[in-house]
């Protein structure tokens, strides 16, 4: 399909990122290491590491502490994938 002058398309989805990877995704935009993030945060560097790895839940409150430092929406981090184009569940 091409587009017209006015009219836009949305991107196509290329990859599916992990909530652990939307946070590393997120820190390394904001130019920060797990170790400056710590610091910002009160989250041990370990724990950010877990929590890159999708071994540690991330948890509304966590995210709500690392949106804050990492300048977004906690809903960024918690729902990565989530597709706006789908009917509501409920």
């Amino acid at each position: 399909m091409t587009t017209t002058e006015g009219e836009w398309q949305p991107a196509k989805k290329q990859i599916d990122v992990s909530v652990g990877e939307s946070l590393r995704i997120m820190r390394e935009l904001q130019e920060l290491s797990q170790s400056e993030l710590s610091e910002l945060t009160g989250i041990p560097q370990p724990h950010l590491s877990q929590l890159e790895r999708d071994e540690l839940p991330l948890g509304v409150n966590r995210a709500k502490v690392l949106a804050r430092a990492l300048r977004c929406h906690p809903a960024v981090l918690l729902f990565p994938g989530w597709d706006t184009e789908r009917p509501p569940a409920a």
